[in-house]
């Protein structure tokens, strides 16, 4: 979100020089600079011990594609609680380990995504409303169900597969326990 009044005042913003940062949208009667804003969302891709990946159908994402779990960060929430919690609320399946693997930018959106690595016991879905289906299928096939080459899921599912063959993960120091 690009501001063009003041949030607080409601007065239009000038352009004001703030060190490193350039010219940024400035609020001469509070004197506060307004950075651009963006959400920040986590996506996981859920991994069972048969190495099977949970795929999520959600018609208001995409009519063609399966999703992996995704949701909003909550104001004072971690990263890697947000990943369980969403996890949870969109399936009902509990994690047993959870791994950070990277961020990437959503330009479409305008969303900064947290990515992880989630293992989980497979156990049948909970949906949540927001949620059409799911289904646990192999990893290796997840890759070709899932959002084209180049969206944040491909990439999850491409990082997977190359770190597994790779001996990926190689013990539990490579992930870490949920609390």
């Amino acid at each position: 979100m690009k501001f063009t009044y003041c949030p607080h005042c409601g007065t239009r913003l000038t352009e004001k020089e703030i060190g490193d940062e350039g010219l940024v949208p400035y609020c001469g009667n509070c004197r506060i600079p307004l950075f651009d804003m963006f959400s920040t969302c986590i996506i996981a891709l859920v991994v069972n011990e048969k190495d099977e990946a949970l795929l999520l159908r959600q018609s208001y994402i995409s009519n063609h594609y399966y999703n992996l779990v995704s949701g909003y960060m909550k104001p004072g929430e971690r990263a890697e609680e947000t990943a369980v919690r969403e996890i949870a609320e969109e399936t009902g399946v509990a994690v047993d380990r959870l791994e950070f693997v990277g961020t990437y930018w959503f330009g479409k959106k305008d969303m900064l995504m947290i990515g992880f690595f989630a293992r989980a016991k497979k156990q049948e879905p909970k949906l949540s409303g927001e949620v059409d289906a799911a289904e646990w299928v192999p990893v290796t096939s997840a890759i070709e169900m899932v959002h084209p080459s180049g969206s944040v899921s491909h990439t999850l599912v491409e990082k997977y597969i190359r770190q597994e063959s790779m001996g990926f993960p190689a013990g539990d120091d490579n992930l870490y326990p949920h609390q």
